[in-house]
């Protein structure tokens, strides 16, 4: 998929996935809700973003792709307890009557994702999905998530992959599923001490796991420093094939679940480093709960991801 610039030349666009399946997941009055995907959509609109990113359609996870990261009994759990209309796995996480049709088809958006850059058709892709993902265990959802969309993708590409995680949460489901899988690299930002409990930097698994975590005073400087350093060391050792990103937006300094004191734009500074790699980059919408703060979040993640494929 390329697109001719004024000059005749054809050049690399930035995929946009997303589905309306995902506005179906929902519970009355839970802060990770369809309102935050409206947020970052209609923001993309006013600001001219739509226009210039190019959409992919989503498509749904197969059982046999799930189960390359989740257990089938605990798919099946899923599945039957969306069946009976849904229900709640703990005090944060909840399903409804969509919610799994709705998580197989996040995942399905990030996997169509990377089948389109895998195969030299993209660069960069912006995965726009719910529910999210990366707390999801492989025999377990929490944390607002069902199925771990990044890590289903990541196990799927069967290449040598850094996961880069700047959820304000750590990712404890991504690190259980390659704590001793040394082909897949997890790096995650985040606060600390804070929910789920882990990401302590002691945490290395098979010397494939980078935790950073951010006490809730650090500033700005002192976390893009410190991303920016583990991001491209990691790369030098590890030589990745390709990369993912777990794109939370609670880091935002409004956040009203998390905030680590980041402005819109230290998106585009995060973006920038992980697209300097030169390697496909595919992003995958996590956590983020300010209906304000989202959208020029997101933006800026948007620009920097057309920045790189241009």
């Amino acid at each position: 998929m390329t697109r001719e610039r004024g000059d005749g030349i054809l050049a690399r666009v930035t995929l946009l996935v997303t589905d309306e399946l995902y506005l179906e997941h929902q519970a009355p009055g839970h802060v990770e809700c369809p309102a935050r995907l409206e947020a970052i959509l209609d923001h993309f609109r006013s600001c001219g973003l739509m226009k210039r990113l190019t959409p992919l359609a989503a498509r749904d996870a197969s059982v046999q792709e799930l189960a390359l990261v989740h257990h089938p009994a605990y798919v099946e759990v899923v599945r039957e307890a969306s069946a009976r209309g849904g229900g709640w796995f703990d005090a944060d996480t909840y399903l409804n009557e969509r919610s799994y049709d709705a998580a197989l088809r996040a995942a399905g958006g990030v996997l169509a994702a990377v089948e389109a850059l895998r195969d030299g058709r993209d660069r960069t892709a912006l995965c726009l999905v719910r529910p999210p993902g990366h707390h999801a265990t492989p025999e377990r959802g929490m944390g607002f998530c069902l199925f771990n969309n990044v890590a289903i993708a990541a196990r799927f590409l069967k290449r040598r992959v850094l996961i880069v995680d700047w959820d304000v949460h750590h990712g404890n489901g991504t690190q259980d599923t390659f704590e001793a899988d040394p082909t897949v690299w997890y790096l995650s930002t985040h606060r600390w001490p804070f929910y789920p409990g882990t990401g302590h930097a002691k945490e290395r698994g098979a010397g494939n796991i980078i935790n950073l975590p951010m006490d809730i005073d650090t500033s700005r400087q002192e976390f893009l420093k410190a991303f920016r350093g583990a991001v491209r060391k990691a790369a030098k050792e590890f030589k990745p094939e390709f990369l993912l990103v777990s794109c939370g937006f609670d880091a935002y300094e409004n956040d009203p679940i998390g905030g680590l004191n980041l402005k819109p734009e230290d998106y585009r500074s995060m973006t920038d480093v992980v697209c300097e790699l030169g390697i496909p980059v595919v992003s995958a919408l996590e956590g983020g709960y300010s209906l304000s703060g989202l959208g020029p979040c997101a933006e800026q993640h948007a620009e920097g991801l057309l920045a790189a494929g241009a």
